[in-house]
């Protein structure tokens, strides 16, 4: 029987929920992440700062639970950490394009979940997607909190259920459902604007992956945070390699990086490793084929969406 008041996507959540094991008060975090995503997210911009001080409680509460910050017992990943951090109930993981693009394209039933070598965090590291044809564009919950943002605005893509019915019923004047064909062809015109594919996984949403946004380091939240030393985002397991003879320092490949992981000498590009996280967006920008992506086991292992 239909609950009056109460939206059909919210009760399929719930369901899910509660399937997952989630408790009660992880379920009303996520409805509340869900249902106001342009206030818990937004909050990072600058369009509307009393946001944060509305929400300095909702914060302060989640830093008791998951505190943002590592210390001493509560390491990032650690599998004897006292509590979770932050970032491993909620990050992304980068991808190069063609293999975000691959998990947009998935038509078959997935239920796995992904190592600590490819998503090093304690929490949220399953893929399960009962209904992968189900593919929503949200107005990017970071762009739309700034003042003046990067453009476009529908740039998240929501993948499977029950997320996508969710906030395609709560939020029906910033969604739209799409096709495959048209969540890769925003995919590869974000990545020819120098954005970053990352594939975002959280806790409160079932612990499993939901969305792949396309992130700029001006209106990104993780972004901000990974640069505040919040370890949201993590490697795609790749790391960009220099053909020195190839490169003609049009510094093309460094205005595009996020991560400002490039830089010149000897009148050539050379890439920062640490900062590098292995996107591809630089191979994709650079006209003259001098950048690659090679496999850093030190940085991590890719998602190879074939072997999922």
């Amino acid at each position: 029987m239909k609950i009056p008041f109460i939206k059909q996507s919210t009760i399929d959540y719930y369901t899910s929920a509660r399937k997952q094991g989630l408790s009660l008060g992880q379920w009303v975090h996520g409805y509340v992440y869900g249902r106001w995503a342009y206030y818990y997210i937004g909050i990072i911009g600058d369009k509307k700062p009393w946001w944060r001080y509305a929400l300095a409680p909702f914060v302060w509460l989640i830093d008791r639970h998951s505190p943002f910050m590592q210390t001493d017992n509560t390491r990032t990943g650690d599998p004897n950490q006292k509590r979770p951090t932050w970032s491993d109930t909620y990050h992304g993981k980068a991808m190069p394009v063609a293999e975000a693009a691959k998990l947009i394209r998935l038509d078959r039933t997935v239920n796995t979940e992904v190592s600590e070598q490819v998503l090093p965090y304690t929490r949220a590291r399953e893929i399960v997607l009962n209904n992968p044809e189900k593919i929503v564009l949200l107005d990017c919950p970071c762009r739309s909190g700034m003042k003046n943002p990067c453009l476009p605005l529908d740039v998240c893509i929501l993948v499977g259920e029950p997320f996508s019915s969710f906030m395609l019923e709560h939020h029906p004047d910033k969604t739209r459902a799409i096709d495959a064909d048209e969540a890769v062809r925003i995919l590869k015109a974000e990545n020819a604007r120098g954005h970053v594919a990352h594939a975002f996984f959280k806790d409160v949403m079932l612990g499993r992956f939901y969305s792949i946004c396309n992130c700029c380091s001006c209106c990104c939240g993780a972004m901000k945070a990974q640069r505040s030393g919040v370890n949201m985002l993590c490697s795609s397991g790749y790391l960009a390699v220099v053909d020195e003879d190839k490169c003609k320092v049009c510094g093309v490949c460094a205005e595009k990086c996020q991560f400002k992981a490039i830089g010149f000498r000897n009148g050539h590009a050379f890439i920062r490793t640490k900062r590098c996280m292995g996107c591809g967006v630089c191979v994709e920008a650079c006209s003259k084929d001098a950048l690659s992506l090679r496999l850093a086991p030190e940085k991590g292992e890719p998602l190879l969406v074939d072997k999922i």
